[in-house]
């Protein structure tokens, strides 16, 4: 229910005006004077001020001034016996809502306080569902963070999943993805990279050798050099990778780089022998970070080479079969920032 002050220092006046308004609906309060109306005003919430202007110690418009610092939403009808221009002008000045002239129309006056009324209904109706919507967009808001982080956690536990597949399968490289994948993130953060590109960099790494579970354990493991056949066996891993990932609802450049990861830009690389700018920037990282994990680990077929070995490979072929500004950032990382292999497997941090 609507609730109204009435404020006048006449006593019929008071009686007469919150009769007509209790008759209408609208509960009703009174107070005989500004400083009691200011005192009711501060304790109770009202949709309504009724008020006189003239009034002994305050007037209406000094009333109507100190209400709004209180409530500037209250709706206020201003009524005086002494209508003037300027009286009209300072009312409205003040905010006032409405203006009457007495004697006081029955018919008139309710007219004023049913529209004033209505106006004020209409206005905390859309306070409300302003209210509302702001209440109900922080809970979508917080059901997609959660979802998100759910999802994140549940794409980051597959990554981990897919990369811990090969190390089962082949026990003589566990530890290389999450090497090379995390050789590449630094490489690509010395090269300044987006944060979302040294993730999906990372990812790359972790996973770039998942292709690897379509090619005979035998053949992982074997402590010679392999044949011809087995080499294309081998080698079938990046299309096999590619294939598997590009029905995951992954960044496609994941899929396209680990494609691409042995490609080299003199086209001597495989499987499409792609050259230059047809290499991704991302495989580009990727392939160089591969390189010289590579060397630097023990393998069936050989011992490590050491890190000197690997930097001189990558240095000496910068720009015939690596990219040349990666291949700096490499070395760099190496040797300026004394980069060492770090196997630990980061939480992934995947855009979606």
């Amino acid at each position: 229910m609507s609730r109204a002050l009435i404020v006048d220092d006449e006593l019929s006046m008071r009686m007469t005006l919150s009769e007509f308004v209790r008759r209408d609906g609208i509960e009703c309060d009174v107070a005989q004077n500004a400083f009691q109306a200011l005192s009711m005003f501060q304790e109770n919430s009202y949709d309504l001020l009724i008020t006189d202007i003239v009034m002994p110690k305050m007037s209406g418009i000094e009333l109507m001034e100190k209400i709004r610092e209180i409530d500037s939403e209250c709706k206020i009808i201003i009524l005086t016996g002494e209508p003037t221009v300027e009286t009209a002008i300072r009312a409205v000045q003040s905010q006032a809502n409405d203006y009457m002239a007495k004697p006081v129309q029955k018919d008139d006056f309710l007219h004023i306080v049913r529209r004033n009324i209505q106006i004020k209904q209409l206005s905390d109706e859309r306070k409300w569902l302003l209210l509302e919507n702001e209440r109900y967009q922080r809970h979508l808001e917080d059901m997609v963070d959660q979802r998100t982080q759910a999802l994140q956690k549940s794409m980051s536990s597959t990554i981990t999943l897919l990369s811990q597949v090969i190390e089962y399968r082949d026990p003589y490289t566990a530890g290389h993805q999450r090497r090379v994948g995390n050789c590449s993130a630094k490489i690509a953060e010395w090269l300044g990279l987006s944060k979302d590109s040294i993730e999906n960099v990372r990812i790359m790494g972790y996973i770039h050798d998942i292709g690897k579970i379509v090619v005979p354990s035998e053949i992982l493991s074997k402590p010679g050099k392999l044949t011809y056949p087995e080499s294309l066996l081998l080698q079938s891993h990046s299309l096999a990778g590619f294939k598997m990932l590009s029905d995951v609802n992954i960044p496609p450049i994941i899929a396209e780089a680990i494609y691409q990861h042995h490609e080299r830009i003199d086209g001597s690389g495989y499987p499409r022998k792609l050259k230059g700018d047809q290499i991704s920037l991302q495989a580009h990282i990727l392939m160089v970070a591969d390189v010289v994990e590579a060397m630097t680990s023990h393998r069936p077929y050989r011992p490590s080479l050491g890190l000197d070995v690997a930097l001189a490979e990558i240095e000496g072929n910068a720009g015939v079969l690596y990219d040349h500004t990666v291949s700096k950032a490499c070395l760099e990382l190496f040797r300026i920032g004394n980069y060492t292999f770090d196997d630990r497997q980061y939480e992934i941090s995947m855009p979606i």
